[in-house]
């Protein structure tokens, strides 16, 4: 009896304790965008289901007194912080994905009402015809279990269909991750719960499966965080420096490197003239543009943003030819992609690259380089032909 609650609590009790450091690390931190606030709810109604499912198991081997209204009322407690996890999660989906109109009162409330109306026929169901949830030796029917997990499993099955829509759909390689990455956690842990319910109820399997996906999914988060930029979805300059140090020289067995720098002409313009949302604008469709143009190509590529509004690309071409098709393509790309968003400018780039070369060469010194011959392009090209301007 003791050696069951204890042995199920440990475990929960472990969970909590992992939940709480990720917790007090989000609390301590600056940065309190609204989808960390929603991500900290998720975790506090787990850790909440975690003490939950500790009195339960308390309840379940005979520790606590095993009455009709303890069984009902900590089964009731599960399902209550249960619909909380997925609800919480559901929000956490919705601001990740910038759902319009998610914070409305209105939204909120038609998100709620199906909990609302469930535990009210829950308690319904019980004064009527307990009988119905719990047996003579006060053990859940079936009929009661299939009630606790139906609506939780209606606010994920929502998360699953849209986020896997919205990830058959998505172009950018970056953005689609994450639309995985959301989608396929609550799969996961559909999983550990059916197989806790069906298989094994003695085992706190549901537990281990939330504590492993959050722990992996929250490092992923992390991790995000540090390597990409925020704006373009690229990697960021923390990131350059990483894969420099790790590829001082970079070389790949029968290609070449080049590195290519990117930056917009008359940047400040934008900023000046349309306002610095319009400029984060011309960020993305230069961002855009270019991983579109390196996914029409098999050769490995680093894609990354340097700092401002510019860009560096380091490609492993199979021949020297193919850098100069490179350029033309992201500037036409570019072209294309503006006209088709009915920009009331063409944005005009400037762009410098350098080869690799063989001995004592590195990616910094080429970097370098390449960074001279940017300038040098850019003066070319507002010498030439049309900069950055109205269309």
């Amino acid at each position: 009896m003791w050696d069951y609650f204890i042995y199920y609590s440990s475990f929960n009790i472990f969970g909590g304790i992992i939940f709480g450091i990720m917790l007090a690390h989000d609390r301590m931190s600056i940065d309190k965008q609204e989808k960390q606030l929603k991500y900290d709810n998720a975790l506090i109604a787990f850790m909440l289901y975690f003490l939950s499912d500790s009195i339960w198991s308390g309840v379940d081997s005979g520790v606590f007194p095993a009455t009709r209204c303890s069984v009902l009322l900590t089964d009731l407690s599960n399902y209550i912080i249960m619909t909380a996890i997925t609800y919480t999660w559901l929000r956490y989906v919705m601001a990740v994905e910038q759902i319009p109109n998610r914070n409305k009162l209105s939204t909120k409330a038609k998100l709620l009402l199906p909990s609302i109306f469930s535990l009210i026929g829950a308690i319904v169901t019980y004064l009527a015809a307990p009988s119905l949830l719990l047996d003579a030796d006060l053990k859940n029917t079936n009929i009661f279990d299939i009630y606790l997990v139906t609506l939780p499993y209606v606010y994920i099955v929502a998360v699953i269909i849209y986020t896997m829509r919205k990830a058959i759909t998505e172009k950018n390689p970056v953005e689609k991750k994450k639309h995985l990455h959301i989608g396929l956690f609550p799969i996961m842990v559909v999983m550990g719960g059916l197989l806790q319910m069906v298989l094994m109820p003695e085992l706190p399997i549901f537990c281990l499966s939330c504590t492993i996906l959050m722990l992996i999914f929250y490092i992923q988060s992390m991790d995000s965080q540090i390597s990409v930029d925020p704006l373009t979805k690229l990697s960021n300059r923390g990131q350059l420096e990483r894969y420099i140090a790790q590829n001082p020289n970079a070389k790949t067995d029968g290609r070449c490197t080049y590195v290519m720098m990117i930056d917009i002409n008359d940047f400040k313009m934008i900023n000046d003239t349309y306002g610095h949302a319009e400029g984060d604008c011309a960020l993305v469709i230069l961002s855009q543009s270019l991983v579109k143009v390196v996914r029409e190509h098999t050769y490995p590529v680093f894609l990354g943003r340097y700092g401002g509004d510019e860009f560096v690309l380091i490609a492993h071409p199979a021949s020297d030819d193919e850098i100069p098709e490179l350029e033309s393509e992201i500037r036409e790309c570019i072209r294309l992609r503006c006209e088709s968003d009915h920009k009331p400018y063409i944005l005009s780039v400037g762009i410098g690259y350098d080869k690799l070369l063989e001995g004592e060469d590195s990616l910094q010194k080429c970097m370098q380089r390449a960074d001279e011959k940017l300038y040098l392009n850019k003066e070319y090209v507002k010498s030439n032909e049309k900069s950055t301007a109205q269309a």
